[in-house]
């Protein structure tokens, strides 16, 4: 259907939204078999109808006893009718961008959508509502059977449907504007309200969906808040109208209904950007720890991979990043600083054993060095241990091939699963080599001012001071102190990953900057391409 478009306004409201409701009749239910033997439909603009649409169409094909009796249509009603194929130009012009409204819509367009595809027309692209769906969710038990007679003798129609299309449309037109005026009252005032509301939970969904009717379709962050007031969940959005309904349709966690039982307000703060948004989250999730951000929730504890100051340093674990030549971290549980401790095991021989004068198995094995199994000079020892440090700051290339190297030798010796702990360790190591790295490269570039589409991040040694967009003078701002040496917690580590990918992504232009600021030339890579076999 080339030069027809489809209606994609979805914030429209309903007063503006053309409307087509229609009603067929058929020469059966299948539409790949069967054919359109009556169109009728009424097109409606601001709840005003503008024009009619019926007309017979002659199926081409015997109308079944049983349909006559149904519809009373017979074939000598249709014998001089128009042929589909003469019919659904002018029906598609008439329908043009409207959206589709029926009672048990679905039935309707498989018929239309085979008569287009049949013709080369192509498939509607219209959107469509269904009356029948619409009432199941409004009414309830209000009314026993949602038949489309029984919906318009409840709603008081003054057409009765009698299975002749135009008839037939023009109740559903009634029982649909009724319908409309039921879902007005709980805040559905625009097409994706209504396209949305048969999706819609239950009762518990229904009655607090009107909480979102003052939220715009703009990015910011919502704020979901019991009935003490206290933040429950913390979230997002590019549109954060259509981002708070979803909870209310097609989201079906066991977390989601929680939040919907305990939610009693909404608060929402615009921002300029996606970017904004996503800091203004990180700060507020840590600020009222809301019970159902589990996942999101800073850890109370941090942890770092460190490498220890003595004579021959070795890897350690401490709940504190200034202990040692270099650290690793945060990481948000021990049991992933555990894993990166282990990836690096696996690519540098650096000793492992923690006490004086005990025997190491590992450098008995060949897998680290040791001054307690052999004769090495402190001198010596430092090489690797600057060669890991070297890896991590600069230059990965010795780790990954290290890497490379063991995996290979793990999967030619077919112990898959150990090889497949091997690579998820080293993903944890890799993504923790890049949250060093990007926090080394912006506490070394001071204050940075930058620009992508329109929005400017004033951005003080990883963490945002500002954003603002070009063409409006709001800008969002927090007063803070400045980061230190290292995160102090993981929200602050989680800001410098979003300002970094930020800075980082094409399109972002550096508009000045007080420090020095590069890219590391080597990138970290996920590895990939060794074959692991089957793992249990």
């Amino acid at each position: 259907m080339a030069g027809q478009r489809s209606f994609t306004e979805l914030g429209t409201p309903l007063s503006e939204v053309p409307f087509c409701v229609l009603d067929l009749e058929t020469t059966g239910v299948a539409p790949d078999t069967c054919e359109i033997t009556e169109i009728g439909a009424l097109r409606f603009v601001g709840g005003e109808e503008v024009g009619r649409f019926q007309t017979l169409v002659d199926p081409g094909v015997p109308i079944p006893p049983k349909v006559t009796v149904m519809t009373g249509i017979t074939e000598a009603m249709v014998i001089d009718a128009p042929r589909i194929g003469e019919v659904l130009p002018a029906f598609l012009e008439f329908l043009s961008d409207a959206v589709i409204v029926g009672h048990n819509v679905r039935f309707d367009i498989s018929f239309l959508n085979a008569a287009a595809l049949r013709l080369g027309y192509g498939r509607l692209p219209n959107r469509s509502t269904d009356t029948m769906r619409l009432a199941r969710r409004l009414l309830g038990r209000e009314v026993r059977r949602h038949s489309l007679s029984r919906l318009a003798a409840h709603f008081g129609s003054p057409v009765v449907p009698n299975h002749r299309a135009f008839d037939d449309a023009s109740a559903t037109a009634h029982v649909f504007w009724e319908l409309l005026e039921r879902a007005g009252s709980i805040g559905v005032t625009h097409l994706d309200d209504l396209l949305a509301l048969p999706t819609i939970k239950g009762s518990r969904a229904i009655g607090k969906i009107g909480l979102t009717e003052r939220l715009p379709r703009t990015p910011g962050v919502y704020v979901f808040r019991d009935r003490a007031g206290d933040a429950v969940y913390v979230g997002k959005a590019t549109n954060l109208r259509a981002r708070v309904r979803s909870y209310f349709s097609g989201d079906d966690r066991r977390r989601t209904d929680d939040i919907l039982r305990d939610l009693t307000t909404i608060d929402h703060i615009r921002t300029s950007c996606e970017f904004e948004a996503s800091i203004l989250e990180l700060r507020l999730i840590e600020r009222h720890r809301p019970r159902y951000n589990r996942r999101s929730l800073p850890p109370r504890t941090l942890h770092w991979v460190t490498v220890t100051d003595e004579r021959y340093p070795r890897l350690s674990i401490t709940r504190s990043p200034d202990r040692g030549r270099m650290s690793l971290g945060p990481f948000r549980s021990r049991r992933h600083a555990d894993s990166v401790v282990h990836a690096i095991w696996d690519t540098a021989p650096i000793r492992r054993c923690s006490a004086a004068g005990r025997g190491c198995q590992y450098a008995q094995l060949g897998v680290a060095r040791c001054p307690h199994v052999e004769d090495i000079t402190e001198a010596d020892y430092a090489v690797i241990v600057d060669d890991l440090v070297d890896a991590v700051e600069r230059d990965p290339g010795p780790l990954i091939r290290a890497m490379r190297i063991r995996l290979e030798a793990l999967a030619r010796h077919e112990r898959f699963e150990e090889a497949a702990r091997c690579r998820d360790n080293w993903h944890r190591l890799a993504g923790a080599i890049d949250r060093h790295r990007a926090w080394t490269s912006l506490q070394r570039a001071g204050t940075i001012v930058a620009e992508r589409d329109a929005i400017i991040a004033e951005i003080h040694r990883g963490r945002v001071a500002a954003v603002w967009d070009r063409r409006a003078t709001r800008p969002f701002v927090e007063a803070s102190d400045p980061p230190g040496l290292h995160p102090a917690s993981m929200r602050e580590s989680d800001e410098t990953r979003l300002v970094w990918s930020w800075l980082t992504t094409a399109g972002t232009d550096v508009l000045s900057i007080s420090g020095e600021f590069t890219v590391p030339p080597y990138p970290i890579p996920m590895l990939g391409g060794i074959e692991l076999g089957p793992v249990r």
